[in-house]
């Protein structure tokens, strides 16, 4: 069954976000942009010999919801064994596209939808072979 396996932080200053993280958690940051192709930090949020999920943060790409616009909070992604299969799946649920499939070099394939409330998602295929 698929899981919930990253969530990530969207920042309108990433440095000052990086800093409330760690002083607040003790979170560590991992330079993933040269694999994500633009700024993107890697959330270590504890061992792996502890329960809990890693997550990333990143750079927002569009304006923070206003007030009474609903949440503005973290997105969390779902490991699917198939990307295409999934995407199919979640549009035919009437599930929408936010961002399409992109490949992390190296690592897996990753795109955004929209639920039908309008909640963002990830899903992420692992494929070393993603180009």
């Amino acid at each position: 069954m698929p899981r919930v396996v990253h969530f990530e932080i969207q920042a309108d200053d990433v440095e000052r976000a990086r800093a409330f993280y760690t002083a607040v958690f003790g979170w560590t940051f991992e330079d993933y942009g040269p694999m994500a192709g633009s700024e993107y930090w890697g959330i270590v949020t504890g061992g792996e010999d502890e329960p809990g999920i890693n997550g990333g943060l990143l750079q927002r790409p569009a304006p923070t919801p206003g007030a009474g616009q609903g949440t503005n909070a973290f997105v969390c992604t779902v490991q699917v064994e198939d990307f295409d299969a999934t995407a199919a799946a979640i549009e035919g649920a009437g599930g929408v596209v936010a961002l399409p499939k992109t490949a992390l070099t190296g690592l897996a394939w990753q795109g955004y939808f929209q639920d039908t409330e309008g909640n963002t998602f990830g899903i992420h295929q692992p494929d070393p072979q993603a180009r």
